[in-house]
């Protein structure tokens, strides 16, 4: 399963991606700040990983009522133009509550406080990690990236070095996200188990 990066005659626009989206459910839709049109099918074991990581992210955050949390089919319409869609992220509530109505039905207009993309078999690292400095340019408080093959995780944050950790349990992810601690063992297990 190979993503598509479709430079097209004319950029891709918001009005163009929310109905191919609606009607090709299970395939990821992103656009890059130039309007290039990303495409990538999510498979078993990428979807699994991302919706473990989104299952710890959103029981910590029921637990705080800190924020919103969305999973890897919601698009955010960043500053620079680019139409993104990671595995989880994380948004603090004032800044979610401070959208329209209309603009939390479409692609939120923002740049959320935290970031999770996994690599899938597809991926190369490198593509993420340029994504996830894109998230930080666009002002990500916290873009993570979980390498289930390499086990590792790398953390960027704003004015600072990234951080990585080799083969980790938990990774602790104060103070953006106070108290959370990502569990890695079911990330780095092949077959889903503990």
């Amino acid at each position: 399963m190979m993503g598509l990066r479709l430079d097209l005659a004319q950029p891709v626009t918001d009005a163009d991606l929310q109905p191919l989206s609606a009607a090709n459910p299970g395939y990821q839709f992103e656009r890059t700040a130039e309007g290039v049109l990303l495409v990538s099918p999510t498979g078993g074991e990428s979807g699994r990983r991302s919706g473990e990581v989104f299952a710890q992210l959103h029981a910590w955050n029921r637990t705080t009522g800190r924020g919103v949390v969305f999973d890897r089919s919601t698009g955010f319409h960043l500053p620079d133009g680019a139409c993104l869609s990671p595995d989880a992220t994380w948004l603090a509530g004032e800044r979610w509550l401070a959208l329209t109505p209309a603009e939390r039905e479409g692609f939120p207009p923002l740049c959320p406080d935290a970031v999770f993309a996994v690599r899938s078999a597809t991926d190369t690292p490198q593509a993420l990690q340029d994504k996830l400095q894109c998230y930080l340019a666009n002002g990500a408080r916290l873009p993570v990236l979980v390498d289930p093959y390499a086990r590792r995780v790398t953390l960027s944050r704003p004015h600072q070095p990234i951080q990585v950790r080799e083969a980790p349990d938990t990774v602790p992810l104060d103070p953006e996200l106070p108290g959370f601690a990502l569990a890695c063992a079911p990330l780095w297990a092949e077959d889903g188990t503990l």
